[in-house]
């Protein structure tokens, strides 16, 4: 009956790295999208105002929405990537003391993903 746990430790840690390199992925393209639409953003001499309709972070792609998601995106895949630092934590001790903050890190993780896709 105790090892049963133990065998189930193999199949959380593919999980987890699965896990870790797709918020890894999502936070490069975030931040690669950001970086586009920053560099592609309006910019304001001296002698010029702002429009009535100012976003600091204005996508060439996309509607008026996409930097919202962006930006979602990318505080996604910063807490999912903590998530997955808290799961190697559980994974090495693997005891009950270490499962509330792994899973609700991950919880939180899973939560802001959802609100990032829309």
């Amino acid at each position: 009956m105790a090892g049963e746990g133990l065998r189930l430790r193999p199949v959380a840690t593919l999980l987890l790295v699965l896990n870790f390199c797709m918020y890894v992925i999502v936070a490069a393209i975030g931040g690669w999208a950001l970086d586009v639409a920053i560099d592609l953003g309006f910019i304001i001499g001296p002698e010029l105002r702002l429009p009535a309709h100012f976003s600091p972070v204005s996508f060439p792609i996309g509607n008026a929405a996409t930097g919202f998601f962006v930006i979602f995106a990318l505080i996604a895949g910063v807490v999912g990537a903590a998530s997955a630092i808290a799961g190697v934590n559980h994974l090495r001790s693997w005891n009950r003391d270490t499962m509330p903050a792994a899973m609700s890190s991950g919880v939180i993780a899973w939560a802001l993903t959802l609100l990032a896709t829309g």
